[in-house]
């Protein structure tokens, strides 16, 4: 079996990692964190494990017809549409460490984004389709840093958007590309920031005792949703886009529910978001108004395709 490295990990599990400041990229990249981009819903991309390591699915916006998008003996995680719907992002791991490749839709044309020797993951495209944000560790060389990038699509170019001694995940590109949200652990909670793409103007948006992380922009770019939690559970919130006017979306009567990585479909109508319950994980949906929760994926603890997480809401 190959081995993993958690880039996607339940809330409870993700907020120990943190407080313990190891793997930092790897926590808490409920993402999103990854750009949902204005136009008609289209399909749904998550990673979902088949019973040996995670793959690249994607499903229609109502659950189903699941269409298998790799399929090999490593894991694929993280997958982030790009604009246009036809190709999809993702971490890839190749024996050594994550890279991040991209990959049609419908699975073939599998390119290599990234080359090095560290893991990088938590893909989002830009609004132009050209560049792709992404986090990469330094756990190789002092196992203190997590910072945000930008890469061109076919590779090269790469550009580093913060520069700090915190842990930077999760990104996700603005809908006019001009910025970037991200999620930052400072040694003691994570919270949400914008930065611009090209590095410099850093905002804080949220700022308080709790685990704020895997904010992703609205398509009209006026919110941004985000995980955020309380003293019992985790819930899909949104905020305005420079902060303040917090809206709790989900809010579960069960404490033993957390729910997780937000993402916003492409009419700006429904977010997509993971729920953990010390088991498998599964989709739902929700209006941006907190009615009609939905769930679009089965949380059956005995299936050997389970664990339904970091959701991309694609165009079409």
């Amino acid at each position: 079996m190959a081995r993993r490295r958690t880039f996607y990990v339940p809330v409870m599990i993700a907020a120990a990692v943190a407080v313990a400041c190891a793997l930092a990229l790897l926590a808490v990249s409920q993402k999103k964190a990854e750009a949902t981009f204005p136009g008609k819903n289209g399909r749904i991309a998550y990673q979902g494990h088949d019973g040996n390591d995670y793959e690249i699915y994607t499903i229609n916006r109502s659950g189903g017809d699941k269409l298998q998008v790799t399929n090999n003996d490593t894991d694929d995680r993280t997958p982030s549409y790009s604009p246009s719907g036809e190709r999809i992002a993702y971490a890839h791991y190749d024996g050594t460490d994550y890279e991040i490749y991209t990959i049609k839709a419908r699975g073939g044309g599998k390119h290599k984004v990234t080359n090095n020797y560290r893991d990088d993951g938590s893909p989002s495209y830009s609004p132009s389709g050209k560049k792709i944000a992404y986090v990469a560790s330094a756990l190789r060389s002092n196992g203190n840093d997590a910072e945000i990038y930008t890469i061109n699509v076919g590779g090269g170019g790469k550009f580093r958007v913060t520069n700090n001694d915190t842990y930077d995940s999760a990104p996700d590109y603005s809908p006019d590309g001009k910025r970037i949200a991200y999620q930052a652990f400072d040694g003691h909670e994570l919270e949400i920031y914008t930065i611009k793409a090209g590095g410099g103007d850093k905002a804080q948006l949220t700022n308080n005792d709790t685990y704020d992380s895997a904010p992703s922009y609205s398509p009209d770019g006026k919110r941004i949703a985000y995980m955020a939690r309380d003293e019992s559970e985790s819930g899909i919130s949104t905020m305005k886009v420079g902060g303040g006017d917090k809206i709790n979306l989900s809010n579960n009567d069960n404490d033993s529910y957390d729910d997780f990585g937000p993402e916003y479909s492409p009419n700006g109508k429904k977010i997509v978001f993971a729920t953990y319950d010390d088991g498998p994980t599964w989709l739902s949906t929700i209006n941006v108004d907190g009615s009609n929760e939905t769930e679009i994926t089965e949380r059956d603890p005995d299936s050997v395709n389970s664990g339904f997480e970091a959701p991309s809401w694609g165009s079409r």
